[in-house]
């Protein structure tokens, strides 16, 4: 991430983002809807209005340099609130309140699990929406999620990300891939962890106000753990929050030309 975009055109922003080759590159700015901050969130192929892990590790970032047990970013989805607890001086987990996503049916069902290799989805096939757009395919076990081999120039037509998932209780195991994002698969998804309690509660397969972990990454040597719950009902979702962690692995100076 870099903590001041100010002066910077789109086109650098994006580019800036193809360079780099990650997920997501955030931009810090100015504030201008009460937050603390706002921020622009790229994958390598565009802008995306909210994304989760970029939100939360910006907290950690800006929580540290405030001293602030609460932050509130600026997205291009609204205002999202992180609450972050500490271990001394150190920022150790953080819980967003994600934007309330919409649930719509995904009228390329048939394609979509032929793209993934798969015949057929434990749940029904649907797409939400809190920014991104994702789907969500149920499979039989952590195996058939771990063993899935996409065909990804099929799944890039389908401009989605698709969250393939397998678990039961509070223990879950996804894979997420969008393609046509630039993200073959990403290794920790906020954005999709949200959706998919608001999906497993709709379904009965956990109640509302019940938190699942949510592990992911493993099959691309970038193992993460996130933590997710719905508060309401069916007929109204009230809250969707959404936590973990995030460190600092790298520091450095980018040169513009």
């Amino acid at each position: 991430m870099f903590p001041d975009g100010r002066g910077l055109d789109d086109g650098v922003l994006q580019r800036t983002a193809l360079e780099l080759n990650l997920s997501e590159t955030v931009f810090f700015l100015p504030a201008e809807q009460g937050g603390d901050a706002r921020v622009r969130i790229f994958t390598k192929a565009s802008e995306l209005p909210f994304a989760g892990h970029p939100v939360l590790g910006s907290a950690f970032v800006l929580g540290q340099v405030l001293g602030a047990a609460r932050v509130t970013l600026e997205t291009g989805a609204g205002l999202v609130p992180v609450e972050l607890e500490r271990d001394g001086d150190r920022i150790t987990f953080g819980r967003m309140e994600q934007p309330i996503p919409e649930a719509e049916p995904f009228e390329q069902a048939e394609e979509l699990l032929a793209a993934l290799g798969v015949r057929q989805s434990g749940l029904p096939v649907e797409a939400y929406r809190n920014g991104p757009r994702h789907v969500y395919v149920e499979l039989a076990s952590e195996a058939e999620v771990a063993a899935l081999r996409p065909d990804q120039s099929a799944l890039s037509l389908l401009h989605i990300g698709v969250s393939t998932f397998a678990g039961q209780g509070p223990n879950w195991t996804t894979r997420m891939f969008a393609p046509f994002l630039g993200v073959p698969e990403d290794p920790a998804t906020g954005s999709a962890a949200g959706p998919l309690a608001v999906h497993l509660a709709r379904h009965g397969r956990i109640g509302f106000g019940e938190e699942i972990e949510i592990s992911q990454g493993a099959q691309i040597g970038r193992p993460s753990r996130l933590y997710a719950r719905a508060d309401g009902s069916a007929d109204k979702i009230e809250r969707v929050l959404v936590g973990g962690s995030a460190v600092v692995v790298a520091r450095g100076e980018y040169r513009l030309g």
